[in-house]
């Protein structure tokens, strides 16, 4: 094994266990872990077999196997940012939403004789 095989497999295990502990911890979510451990998979993959990329490239008809790295890390991080994006739109529609609840209850409040509406009012204090 060369230095350079070894360093990166060590840099693929520290990436997953980085990503078992924030799992552990609760700062990732299942949903996001599943493609992380998938990445670091491949990467241990390729770091131990590395003529498996060749012979991928070979089938697929690719020139340098470089250039199918680069294409696939390109179409993870579009994969990657269309999900965020839809994640991002879901969440602005829950804000909106919650938003205008807090706003009809402030009128109720208020309706039901009170001094303003204000937020310790809303939450009990």
């Amino acid at each position: 094994m060369t230095t350079g095989t070894l360093l990166f497999f060590l840099v693929a295990a520290g990436v997953a266990v980085i990503i078992f502990r924030l799992l552990r911890s609760g700062r990732l979510r299942e949903k996001y872990a599943g493609l992380w451990i998938l990445v670091g998979t491949s990467i241990v993959a390729l770091v131990i077999w590395p003529q498996m990329l060749e012979s991928i490239t070979g089938w697929l008809g690719v020139q340098v196997p470089s250039n199918l790295l680069f294409f696939l890390a390109i179409f993870l991080l579009l994969g990657v940012s269309l999900h965020l994006s839809l994640e991002i739109s879901k969440l602005e529609d829950e804000t909106r939403i919650l938003a205008e609840e807090v706003a009809i209850l402030r009128l109720e409040a208020e309706d039901r004789g009170g001094t303003g509406g204000s937020s310790q009012e809303l939450n009990g204090a």
